[in-house]
């Protein structure tokens, strides 16, 4: 079977794309085995997204990597995503930079353990330079989030009158987000098969093009990121205008 790598546009890829990492769990059970299993073997899968999309040109990618209602999850669950962070970090880091990937985070990446805040900023610092794909991990993060905390930053500014309310508009609350300097993803893609958002992105993504797939994220390969790339061009993304209006008839 061809892949769908030979079917896809390369003048027509998407800029960013985030990815929903979804059903670890699911996937140890159905081996028997425990939950950090499931995240283990999730890896894989990490590095061969993270190698298609450089291999492509794709310019940023955002794998939602731990969200802030997972803190409510098992202890010894959390310890084990935390340690096996740490190693991976350490493990990766020559892939990495071999590869030119460089690596920042979002979230409130204060929240994690004191080593994985070590390794995190050692690894942004030894990859820093890379010009290649920006892989962009969104820890202790959530939608909600990131939008009240800009709120609550730009409201101390208009209070110090640093800036007018009249001022505020989407271009100017947009540079008061965690991604306020890298563009909105235009694609999202979601596996195993869950049909939600969970409080990922949610200003971003307002006009993101949206893949699920019921593959489980620690079987997902890069022929099904090039799948779900395929999918994305074959729409047509208006952003509120009409069909007639993007293709005019002469």
């Amino acid at each position: 079977m061809a892949s769908y790598k030979e079917h896809i546009d390369f003048n027509n890829l998407p800029r960013h794309i985030a990815v929903i990492m979804d059903g670890n769990g699911r996937w140890a059970k159905r081996k028997g085995a425990l939950r950090i299993f499931g995240h283990r073997n999730a890896v894989e899968a990490v590095r061969d997204i993270t190698e298609g999309c450089g291999e492509l040109g794709i310019k940023y990618l955002t794998l939602y990597a731990f969200s802030t209602e997972n803190w409510g999850r098992p202890k010894a669950e959390i310890d084990g995503l935390m340690e096996l962070l740490v190693n991976t970090l350490k493990q990766e880091i020559k892939r990495l930079t071999e590869n030119q990937v460089k690596l920042i985070t979002i979230g409130d990446t204060t929240h994690l353990p004191a080593e994985c805040q070590k390794n995190l900023e050692w690894a942004i610092d030894q990859t820093k330079n890379n010009s290649g794909l920006t892989l962009i991990l969104a820890l202790s993060y959530s939608g909600r989030w990131e939008i009240v905390k800009a709120v609550k930053t730009l409201a101390k500014e208009v209070l110090d009158g640093k800036i007018k309310v009249e001022d505020i508009n989407e271009t100017l609350f947009a540079n008061y987000l965690q991604t306020f300097n890298i563009p909105d993803p235009e694609l999202l893609i979601r596996t195993s098969g869950e049909m939600r958002i969970s409080n990922f992105l949610l200003w971003q993504i307002a006009y993101t093009e949206l893949y699920i797939t019921p593959t489980l994220w620690p079987d997902f390969r890069k022929d099904h990121l090039y799948e779900a790339i395929w999918s994305y061009q074959q729409r047509e993304r208006r952003f509120g205008k009409t069909s007639e209006q993007l293709n005019p008839v002469s």
